[in-house]
């Protein structure tokens, strides 16, 4: 996989004499990051630059040989329907209470780094926790640090946050940004001491790292052309909306990383939707039991979605995001006059397995059929449900979507997505 950044207008930097300390008043441009392994790029915007000269610092303190203070173990979970046993994993989303511990009290601990369960917990909150493999020496203690992925709803991503990344890697990463497959940003070799300034630094810059990992709808990928035209806008548009109807609930995000408070800016892309129309769309109730009543995650319940969850959106004749291997794959339907007609989808889509397990295995997509524009959020909320309540939560090799359109066949998945749906969905339309 082969990435590469292309400067449309290379900023002028004459004056830093030092080149792997960025220069804080330099002007950044608008660029595009691209993967050579599915096509997918990430359109970036140009914004005015965001100084981080207020950040507060702290030392990168060598890593030490401390025990790790023991937290509660996750009960063992079993189906209250089937009686059988569940995953661990789902034990530890249940005790995490909508995904606050023990991230609360490892955080605030000396420990260099946090415990198994934590780390199941933190995948929610954008991180990964790593060690340094370069530092690794046989009986010493390893060098743990974090990585951070960004969320990014169809790979936008405005100057002034590349600036804020740029700087917090300097000072708190290991000075590089690792561009994804999924249109993202990754932060690198980050201590568990900073975690907290740097999280709360990208929310209050106007970026956030909730939906980029765990067992939630991740980043939504999308046609990196640029075009300021339908139907490519109504591709921006829907990434955005849905990106934010399946964003996670919980206040565990500003309760761990900003005491509480509200970010200092709004994450730039709620600037280009209606959030109220986002917050009805949340809480819409068909009667059909897609919504959990008297829940903080109206959607994913207690214990979120089995697997992670994958979207992509595209055009008709731009396969660049490989739209057959999402879990949901829309393509833009516009009437002759250009305007927004609905979204052709695509469900059970994937390429993951897992080496040595024949019982993984990558699977392209099906069509599931048509949907209007007015409907499309109702449907993607009844394609989640029907994952949430019928995904595998007792092997997580197989917990992905795909394994489960593969075991009922398109059909049956249909007719169960149909059944949170409350009516019978159109059937797919011939592309142009």
């Amino acid at each position: 996989s082969i990435f590469w950044v292309r400067i449309l207008h290379p900023p002028q930097n004459n004056n830093n004499k030092n080149p792997r300390k960025p220069n804080t008043n330099k002007k950044m441009a608008a660029f595009v990051v691209s993967s050579s392994f599915l096509g997918t790029t990430a359109s970036i915007t140009h914004q005015k630059n965001v100084s981080l000269s207020s950040i507060p610092r702290s030392k990168n303190a060598a890593p030490r040989a401390l025990k790790m203070v023991a937290t509660n173990p996750a009960p063992s979970t079993t189906s209250g329907a089937t009686g059988v046993k569940l995953s661990k994993v789902e034990g530890i989303k249940t005790a995490s209470n909508h995904l606050r511990f023990p991230l609360g009290e490892e955080f605030a601990n000396e420990e260099t780094h946090i415990s198994e369960d934590a780390i199941q917990v933190m995948k929610f909150h954008g991180s990964y926790q790593q060690d340094d493999r370069e530092k690794r020496v046989p009986g010493k203690p390893k060098h743990y640090q974090f990585m951070l992925r960004l969320k990014m709803p169809a790979g936008e991503f405005p100057a002034n946050m590349y600036q804020v990344l740029d700087n917090l890697s300097d000072e708190y990463g290991n000075h590089t940004l690792r561009a994804t497959t999924r249109c993202a940003w990754q932060m690198h070799g980050v201590l568990k001491g900073n975690m907290k300034t740097v999280l709360s630094t990208i929310m209050n810059a106007g970026g956030g790292t909730q939906g980029a990992c765990g067992d939630i709808n991740r980043n939504i990928v999308a046609t990196p052309a640029p075009f300021q035209y339908a139907p490519y806008t109504y591709v921006r548009e829907y990434a955005k909306y849905i990106a934010e109807i399946l964003a996670p609930q919980t206040g565990a995000f500003a309760e761990l990383w900003l005491d509480g408070e509200k970010a200092a800016t709004l994450e730039y892309w709620k600037k280009d939707i209606d959030m109220n129309k986002v917050k009805k769309a949340i809480h819409k109730e068909t009667g059909h039991g897609v919504i959990i009543p008297n829940n903080e995650e109206p959607i994913y319940g207690d214990t979120y979605l089995p697997r992670k969850f994958k979207i992509g959106i595209t055009v008709p004749g731009d396969n660049s995001i490989d739209i057959y291997t999402q879990d949901i794959g829309l393509v833009v339907i516009t009437k002759r006059n250009g305007e927004l007609d609905g979204f052709n989808v695509i469900v059970g889509g994937g390429m993951g397995r897992t080496h040595g397990k024949e019982n993984t295995f990558p699977r392209t997509g099906d069509h599931l059929g048509f949907v209007p524009k007015n409907k499309i959020f109702d449907l993607v909320k009844a394609i989640v449900a029907t994952q949430r309540d019928n995904g595998n939560r007792e092997h997580r090799p197989n917990a992905r979507m795909k394994y489960l359109v593969d075991k009922v066949g398109i059909d049956k998945f249909r007719e169960m997505v149909e059944s949170y749906y409350g009516e019978r969905i159109k059937p797919f339309k011939k592309l142009p």
